[in-house]
C-alpha cells in the first residue's frame, strides 16, 4: 500500500480519536506539510468521507459523529470481523501491514475480553492475500498499478490482448478490483472504459502525468458497467469420473455452483461419466477445456462445441503437416 494511503488511514484514526484537529496539528503528527493535509482532506471529501473544515482560532478539521462511533460498542460479529482483519498484518504484499497496524490502533479501545480474543485469533488464523506466483504473472506484480491508482497518474501498459498479441497503450486508471482472487484494473483506454486482467499485463510504467478521468465517474459504477458487459458462456460438460478430482482442482473458479455434497450427477445412465456445469468469460477462455483431451466432452452450448472442434482440428492439421 502506498505511503499516501497509509497517511490517509492514520489521519482518519487521529480525527476519530480527537474529534477536531487543526491542519498544522495534523501535519505535525503525520510528518507532512499543511498543504499536504489540506490536499488529503479534499481527496477524502471527494471520496465520500464526511469531513468538515472550520476557519478561525477554534476551527479545525472534524469527522462526522457517525464515523467516530466507539469501537467498544460493536457487536460480537463486527468485533470478530475486525479481529480477523487484524491478522492480515502478516500478509506479504504490504496491504496487511498497514491494515493490521490501523486495526490494532482501533482495537486498543476494546475491553479486555475482546483483546484476549484478538490474541487467540492472531495465533490461530493467518490471512495471506498473496497468491502463489504463476509463470504468467507480470514480474512487477501489482506495484506499478497500485502506485498509479493511489497517486492519480497515467499508466503505460504492455499487455496480451487475446489473439491480438502484445499491445501497448497509455491508460487512465480508476482503480483495482479483486474478483474471486483475480485482479483487474479498471481504466479509460482508447476513448472508453476497459478491464485489464493483471495476469495479462507484461509491463507497466507510471507516467509523470495526472490521470485524465471523466468528471463524476467513480470506480464502483464503472465496474458494474464493465462487469455487466462481459458475455458469460454457460456450459455443461461431461467428465470421466476418474478425472473429476483434477478437473475440479483446475476449474474450481469456473464452476456454476459449488460441488454437491453427494458428488456430481452421473451422465444419464453411464457411471463412468459425470455432468458438470461451468461459466466462462468467453468462448476463448473456455478453450482451456481442451487441456483434458478426451477426458472432457462439452455437451452445450453449440457454439462452444463448434469452437473446440475447430481448434482441435487446426492443431491436428498442424502436427499432421509437420
Amino acid at each position: 500500500m502506498s505511503l499516501r494511503t497509509q497517511r490517509l488511514l492514520e489521519m482518519l484514526l487521529l480525527l476519530r480519536e480527537h474529534g477536531r484537529l487543526s491542519s498544522p496539528d495534523l501535519a505535525a503528527r503525520l510528518g507532512v506539510t499543511t498543504n499536504t493535509v489540506l490536499r488529503d482532506v479534499r481527496f477524502l471529501v471527494r471520496s465520500g468521507v464526511p469531513l468538515a473544515t472550520e476557519r478561525g482560532r477554534y476551527g479545525g478539521i472534524t469527522l462526522a459523529p457517525e464515523y467516530r462511533t466507539s469501537v467498544a460498542g460493536m457487536a460480537d460479529d463486527e468485533t470478530g470481523a475486525l479481529l480477523a482483519l487484524a491478522t492480515g498484518e502478516r500478509a506479504g504484499d504490504g496491504i496487511g501491514d498497514v491494515l493490521g497496524s490501523a486495526v490494532r490502533k482501533a482495537m486498543a479501545a476494546l475491553p479486555a475480553p475482546h483483546r484476549d480474543a484478538m490474541e487467540l485469533i492472531d495465533r490461530r488464523i493467518i490471512i495471506d492475500p498473496v497468491r502463489w506466483r504463476r509463470e504468467d504473472e507480470p514480474a512487477g506484480g501489482l506495484d506499478a498499478l497500485k502506485e498509479a491508482v493511489f497517486t492519480d497518474r497515467r499508466l503505460q501498459l504492455h499487455y496480451w490482448r487475446g489473439e491480438g498479441g502484445l499491445h501497448a497503450d497509455v491508460i487512465d486508471p480508476y482503480g483495482l478490483v479483486d474478483k474471486a482472487g483475480v485482479w483487474y484494473l479498471v481504466a479509460d483506454a482508447e476513448g472508453g472504459p476497459r478491464l485489464f486482467a493483471a495476469d495479462r499485463i507484461v509491463g507497466a510504467r507510471v507516467l509523470d502525468e495526472p490521470a485524465r478521468r471523466r468528471a463524476g465517474v467513480e470506480l464502483d459504477a464503472l465496474w458494474r458497467e464493465l462487469r455487466d458487459r462481459i458475455d458469460e458462456v454457460a456450459a455443461e460438460v461431461r467428465v470421466r469420473r476418474d478425472a473429476v478430482g483434477r478437473f475440479v482442482y483446475r476449474h474450481l473458479a469456473d464452476l456454476a455452483a459449488p460441488p454437491p455434497e453427494g458428488g456430481f450427477p452421473a451422465n444419464d445412465d453411464d457411471p463412468d461419466w459425470v455432468r458438470v456445469r461451468l461459466r466462462f468469460r468467453s468462448v476463448a477462455v473456455a478453450r482451456r477445456l481442451l487441456d483434458f483431451g478426451t477426458d472432457v466432452q462439452v455437451l452445450s452450448p453449440p457454439e462452444l462445441r463448434e469452437d473446440l472442434a475447430s481448434t482441435a482440428a487446426e492443431v491436428a492439421r498442424m502436427y499432421a503437416a509437420a
